[in-house]
């Protein structure tokens, strides 16, 4: 098998699951519980807490446990503009978003709000100075993505943040899920900041968002005690303590992981580049995705041939609802390009053999399906 999907999601680490497993067995009572088994779940998920802030540079009581970044967006999004609808109503996001932000302000559109795309570049870069044309002052949030999960184009959060905190009053939310454990990021440049776990060989159904402390939100949950006001439910102890082992094994060796991945990068575009399709993604995206596009053939039916071979590659992120990428139409302004797109999504752990093999059953498919046609 050469899978080839990970900013879809990541192969758990055994000792993720270990530490998982451990908890499960060792850990059984509810943290909100006044006895001795409640006191050390609690105990083992404020440990955990501290370790998390300290990787990310946050305060403990600035993490929020949800379900993953999907909830995290939510949460961020609905929170900030129902605590703060008396300031305004007005958004300003991008076409890069994933679903779980554009779906929320789709939302929100129809309970009154304004939502306004900021202009890109031809890199896929956000424009700053539309950005600074567009912000208003009943503008409540900005949320922008680091990355963007489909073509890896990422962002520059300082300039941009410096752009938004000009406006007291406007919030700066972003999606960080695709750089974590990928690229290190500096979130006092941030209000809020969604991440799941399952993107850095944690396990699923765990996420958090990063709030910064004095700022209020709105809960989407209400009712039952947990680890913070923000978010009720019974804190999952096994999970957190799991999300704390996969984050801390996603810094160790943090700079030999990134030479790896980027001299893999390098690999499978100087292969692709020797190929008549286009490559979407470029020198400002995260070389852990390549973006490329076919010619005359779908996306999905390359994506089964490939899968035929025991090659896992995606077509859009796997949340993305329509028949084409938004994302790569948004960089191409190619309807045709985005809607033959497959992405490809590299980790430390993939090798010049993987590659190799993907270009040699990538190209016999072309082949053979050029000649179908």
């Amino acid at each position: 098998m050469v899978y080839l999907d990970y900013s879809a999601t990541t192969p758990v680490n055994e000792e993720v699951i270990n530490t998982y497993s451990r908890v499960c067995r060792e850990f059984i009572g509810n943290p909100n519980s006044l006895h001795k088994l409640g006191v050390d779940a609690k105990r083992l998920i404020d440990t955990s807490t501290k370790q998390i802030a300290d990787i990310l540079g946050v305060k403990s009581s600035e993490v929020i446990y949800t379900s993953g970044s999907s909830e995290a967006n939510n949460m961020a999004i609905k929170g900030v503009c129902s605590k703060y609808s008396n300031r305004g109503c007005h958004i300003i996001t991008t076409e890069l978003e994933h679903s779980s932000i554009i779906a929320p302000l789709a939302y929100l559109q129809n309970n009154g709000f304004e939502v306004d795309f900021v202009k890109l570049d031809e890199n896929g870069l956000v424009d700053l100075e539309d950005l600074e044309r567009l912000m208003r002052n009943d503008t409540i949030l900005v949320t922008i993505s680091s990355v963007n999960s489909e073509v890896g184009v990422k962002q520059d959060l300082e300039a941009i943040s410096k752009i938004v905190r000009r406006n007291s009053k406007t919030i700066f939310h972003s999606d960080v899920t695709q750089s974590i454990g990928k690229e290190k990021i500096d979130f006092s440049l941030l209000d809020l900041a969604s991440i799941s776990c399952q993107k850095f060989y944690g396990m699923k159904g765990i996420g958090c968002l990063i709030k910064r402390e004095k700022l209020v939100i709105e809960p989407l949950i209400h009712g039952g005690k947990s680890t913070t006001i923000f978010r009720s439910g019974t804190p999952a102890t096994p999970l957190i303590a799991s999300f704390a082992k996969a984050l801390r094994l996603a810094y160790l060796d943090f700079d030999s992981k990134t030479s790896k991945v980027l001299a893999i990068h390098d690999y499978l575009v100087s292969k692709l580049s020797e190929l008549d399709i286009f490559i979407n993604s470029n020198e400002y995206c995260l070389p852990h995705i390549v973006n490329i596009s076919l010619k005359g053939i779908k996306s999905e039916v390359m994506l089964h041939a490939l899968e035929e071979k025991e090659i896992y590659v995606s077509t859009q992120t796997a949340c993305s609802t329509g028949n084409y990428s938004k994302a790569v139409y948004a960089v191409t302004r190619d309807k045709d390009r985005a809607s033959r797109s497959l992405r490809i999504s590299l980790s430390y752990l993939t090798t010049n053999e993987e590659i190799d093999r993907f270009i040699t059953e990538f190209t016999s498919c072309i082949k053979k399906l050029d000649f179908g046609r």
